[in-house]
């Protein structure tokens, strides 16, 4: 854990989340009632991970895709913090330079909300990505 990690953590649950993904979030679409969403993230070649991930063929790992999709959601209706990571399946490489278009569906569950997702680039899906979320001020 790196310190500003280890801060947040220690700050508690209200802390603001520490991300290791450089890629800003931007919320294109919303419908009215705000259960699905699209939105952008584009992949920049300085992203610090691209160092170790490969040296001479960076490729955008999954766990940053699933960041990516995670920081969408949380922007979502009435979402508490991350629970659960319920499925991800990734189908194809991100790469610097890459677009990622991110489709979220949120719907309420009997222990908060859920989140199905799924991301793109211009080849085609990335990824599908299942959250579950707490409800704000919800149970753990």
């Amino acid at each position: 854990m790196t310190a500003a990690a280890g801060t947040a953590a220690a700050a508690g649950p209200a802390a603001a989340a520490v991300s290791p993904v450089l890629a800003e979030i931007h919320v294109e679409s919303r419908t009215a009632e705000g259960l699905t969403a699209t939105a952008r993230a584009d992949v920049l070649a300085g992203e610090p991970v691209f160092a170790g991930h490969y040296p001479g063929f960076p490729i955008f790992p999954g766990v940053c895709v699933l960041e990516c999709v995670r920081r969408a959601a949380a922007d979502g209706p009435a979402v508490g913090r991350l629970t659960a990571v319920e499925s991800a399946r990734f189908a194809t490489a991100v790469y610097p330079g890459d677009t990622l278009t991110l489709s979220l569906t949120w719907r309420p569950v009997d222990s908060g909300w859920r989140c199905d997702a799924t991301a793109a680039t211009a080849r085609g899906r990335a990824a599908r990505i299942r959250l579950r979320f707490a409800p704000p001020g919800g149970e753990r």
